[in-house]
């Protein structure tokens, strides 16, 4: 079945209340997040019940709907605990529950028929009767295995209702596992991956050892460190904005709820602002290359496009920075502005210096970068440096800067890349 095109979905992660708020000021539709249990992503902060209840509040007043992940493979344990979790959520105004269990399912059907239910890229849906079962079931949602191409989407989508919406990641970490269904973690550390625990083995380094030999480590690739055969390159569909929207794809996933607020900023804006000048001309739609740029400031692997062109093979990942291409250095998120003083009211992400020039990346439109010349801490005090964590220091600035602008430098080689608070991607949600 077909329809008129129609503008797909901006899904943005939101592992804590902060990315949440900072995905909903750079423009996503919707955002998906988990609470303390039940989850794939216990590396996230997550959130506690007076959290996500404030972040529905908060969301939903912006015109945002919000999504709960309910999807471990369960176990009897967890089902036994589940009715109060399901109950909450939809108290709160949970707009759906994105579920890979059939028991999980059951249950919600069961206490809360209303809710909407999302079927998560875990139960590895990969066909149109995979589809229509769930559909049938009363599902309203398919988040399509990572594995399919384009051209099977599109088939997909010609030979199912047009109220089953399908949902697809576009952007962040793949896994080298079928849907992300991996043993790998459980198996070197006992950390179950579908319970929300992985330990990311996949992105180790591994030597080959000949079964008589057990002693001789064989590398398998030129690189000292070894070999990273299991290791996925990072989604990147920023240019080929054109072809997802005309797929029928009805929401664009972008991974990363355990990455932080300056990535959730970074591709929201990008996909935000990529949808949003196709849809209103796509017979002229242009890339702006601004917004490749935004994704190369963000922690990432190497970009690639996924299955939707082809099946990659086993591509071994080999960067000079521990696998990791080097972002940009955050130090500091606006949060509001002093009109007296013409200064940007900054908290501090990491140590700047008078003199750094900063980046700036701001909710809507761009600015060239700035140079911090003078700076106060919160006493009015000059101050020639920001060595505090999270300390809020002001800083002289020539237009007002938005709140949720972040200010960055380019990153230093031996900086710590992940001291922004960003983190190695997983790969489930």
């Amino acid at each position: 079945m077909t329809s008129a095109l129609r503008a797909p979905e901006v899904l943005s992660p939101a592992g804590n209340l902060e990315k949440l708020k900072t995905a909903v000021a750079y423009g996503a539709d919707a955002v998906y997040m988990s609470g303390k249990s039940f989850g794939l992503r216990t590396f996230s902060d997550n959130f506690t019940h007076e959290e996500m209840e404030e972040g529905v509040e908060y969301a939903h007043s912006h015109g945002v709907k919000c999504y709960c992940t309910v999807n471990v493979m369960a176990h009897e344990d967890d089902i036994a605990h589940l009715d109060e979790e399901i109950l909450f959520l939809s108290k709160i105004g949970m707009d759906a529950l994105i579920v890979s269990d059939a028991g999980i399912f059951r249950k919600i059907r069961k206490l809360t028929p209303d809710m909407e239910i999302h079927i998560s890229t875990q139960a590895s849906v990969t066909n149109s009767e995979g589809c229509m079962f769930w559909y049938e079931m009363g599902a309203k949602r398919i988040v399509l295995a990572r594995e399919l191409t384009l051209e099977e989407i599109r088939s997909l989508r010609a030979k199912l209702p047009m109220d089953l919406e399908l949902e697809c990641f576009v952007h962040g970490a793949m896994c080298v596992s079928y849907s992300g269904r991996c043993l790998l973690s459980n198996y070197f550390t006992g950390r179950s991956a579908n319970s929300g625990s992985c330990a990311q083995p996949c992105r180790w380094g591994y030597y080959v050892v000949e079964e008589k030999r057990p002693d001789e480590l064989l590398p398998v690739s030129e690189d000292e460190r070894g070999t990273y055969i299991f290791n996925s390159k990072d989604m990147c569909m920023i240019e080929h904005i054109p072809e997802l929207v005309t797929s029928g794809i009805t929401s664009f996933k972008i991974e990363g709820r355990i990455k932080g607020a300056f990535y959730a900023a970074s591709v929201t804006k990008a996909y935000r602002e990529a949808v949003d000048l196709y849809m209103k001309d796509p017979a002229h739609y242009e890339e702006d290359p601004r917004w490749k740029a935004l994704l190369e400031r963000t922690v990432h692997r190497e970009f690639a496009t996924g299955f939707y062109y082809d099946r990659p093979g086993e591509n071994a990942q080999i960067f000079p920075d521990k696998t990791y291409h080097r972002p940009a250095f955050v130090v500091g998120m606006v949060t509001g502005y002093d009109e007296e003083r013409g200064c940007a009211i900054v908290s501090q992400r990491n140590k700047m210096y008078k003199g750094d020039t900063l980046h700036v990346l701001m909710p809507e439109g761009y600015c060239e970068p700035i140079v911090a010349e003078e700076m106060w801490d919160e006493k009015g005090n000059p101050i020639e440096s920001t060595p505090h964590a999270e300390m809020t220091y002001y800083l002289k600035v020539e237009k007002p800067l938005p709140a949720y602008s972040f200010l960055s430098r380019d990153g230093d080689k031996d900086e710590g890349i992940f001291a922004s608070g960003e983190k190695p991607a997983q790969t489930r949600s």
